[in-house]
C-alpha cells in the first residue's frame, strides 16, 4: 500500500511515535476478562521476558469489583514477524491460562484486516473507502466489492479492486448470499455494508466468518426504516445523523461502534439533508472500520469499548 505525505492513519502516528519507522516490528495486545488484581503486572512481566518495548498503553474497567477489563497494547519487538507465534502460544500458556483470560489477541501492525464490502447503488460510501484506502489512510487491504446492482462496476475497479454483481432478489435471495457466501468466507477479515440496501439472514451472518460493519443512514435508534430523511424533514429535526454498528440477527440492533451528527434547519428540503447525511454517513462508517481494523473495538454483549 502507497504512503503519501498526506498519511495521517492512526498506524502511521503510532510508528512514529514509536520512533521507528518500520512497521514490521510493531504489535497490538488486546486483553478482555474479568478484572482482578495483577493483570497489569502479569503481562509486563511476561512481554518484558520477551524484550518487548510498550509504545502505547490504554486499559478501562467497568468495575474495579467483578467487572471487565479491557487492554489495549501497542508494542514494538525487534523482527516481531519471527517471534509472534511464540508470543502467542506463550501468551495462552503463562498469563491466559493462570489470569482466566478467554479474549485477547496479539496481532501484527504490518498485517493488515483483508476487508470486502458490500454495496448497492449508492456510492458516497464505497468511494470514500476506497479513495483512502488508495491513499494510504486507510490500514487495510480491500480485496473485493460484491453489488446487487451494476451501476458502479466502472468505479470500483477504476481503483484496481474486483467488482463482482450478484443480483439479489425476493426468490433468489438464497442462492445469492450463498455465491456471496463462497466469495467471502475464510477470505476475508472483516465485511463492511456501504450502504447495501438488503437485509442479510442469520444464516449469512453465522456463515460469513468474520464480523460485519453496517452504516445506517440515521441517528439509531432513531427514524429507522428506508426513508429516514424523509422522516426528519416531517418532523422539523434540528439534527440529523448517521450509526455504524455490527451487523446482527437483530436488524439495526447490533453493538454500535460509531455515531455523529449534523445540525440543519427548517430551510433545508429533504434533498439537502440528504447531502449532509451522506457526509456524516462517510464519516462515521469511515472511523468505525479505521478503529475495527487497528483493534481499537471490543464488543460486551451488545455494546462496545472503543480505545481512542
Amino acid at each position: 500500500m502507497t504512503k503519501t505525505a498526506e498519511t495521517t492513519n492512526r498506524s502511521i502516528l503510532t510508528t512514529q511515535a514509536a520512533g521507528n519507522g518500520d512497521v514490521q516490528d510493531l504489535g497490538r495486545l488486546i486483553v478482555h476478562c474479568a478484572d482482578r488484581p495483577g493483570i497489569i503486572a502479569a503481562i509486563s512481566q511476561f512481554l518484558r521476558t520477551y524484550e518487548v518495548n510498550i509504545v502505547e498503553s490504554d486499559q478501562t474497567t467497568t468495575n474495579p469489583e467483578g467487572g471487565h477489563f479491557f487492554l489495549r497494547l501497542v508494542f514494538h519487538r525487534k523482527d516481531l514477524s519471527v517471534v509472534v507465534e511464540d508470543l502467542r502460544r506463550d501468551f495462552a500458556a503463562s498469563v491466559a491460562g493462570p489470569l482466566e483470560i478467554e479474549e485477547w489477541q496479539i496481532t501484527e501492525v504490518a498485517a493488515p484486516k483483508r476487508v470486502a464490502i458490500m454495496v448497492s447503488r449508492y456510492d458516497h460510501c464505497l468511494l470514500d473507502l476506497l479513495w483512502r484506502w488508495r491513499r494510504g489512510e486507510l490500514p487495510v487491504e480491500i480485496g473485493l466489492v460484491i453489488s446487487n446492482h451494476a451501476d458502479l462496476a466502472a468505479q470500483v475497479r477504476s481503483f484496481g479492486v474486483p467488482f463482482v454483481h450478484i443480483p439479489v432478489s425476493r426468490d433468489n435471495k438464497i442462492n445469492a448470499e450463498q455465491q456471496q457466501l463462497q466469495l467471502l468466507t475464510g477470505n476475508f477479515d472483516l465485511v463492511v455494508m456501504a450502504r447495501y440496501m438488503q437485509i442479510l439472514s442469520d444464516d449469512f451472518l453465522r456463515e460469513v466468518g468474520c464480523p460485519v460493519i453496517n452504516i445506517h443512514h440515521s441517528f439509531l435508534p432513531a427514524f429507522m426504516g428506508a426513508a429516514p430523511y424523509q422522516q426528519a424533514k416531517q418532523r422539523g429535526v434540528k439534527l440529523i445523523g448517521a450509526t455504524a454498528h455490527y451487523a446482527t440477527a437483530d436488524l439495526d440492533e447490533g453493538p454500535i461502534i460509531e455515531q455523529d451528527v449534523i445540525r440543519v434547519s427548517h430551510r433545508d428540503d429533504t434533498a439537502t439533508l440528504q447531502r449532509k447525511g451522506a457526509d456524516v454517513e462517510r464519516s462515521v462508517l469511515l472511523r468505525a472500520v479505521q478503529w475495527h481494523c487497528e483493534d481499537r473495538v471490543v464488543r460486551l454483549g451488545n455494546t462496545t469499548v472503543v480505545f481512542s
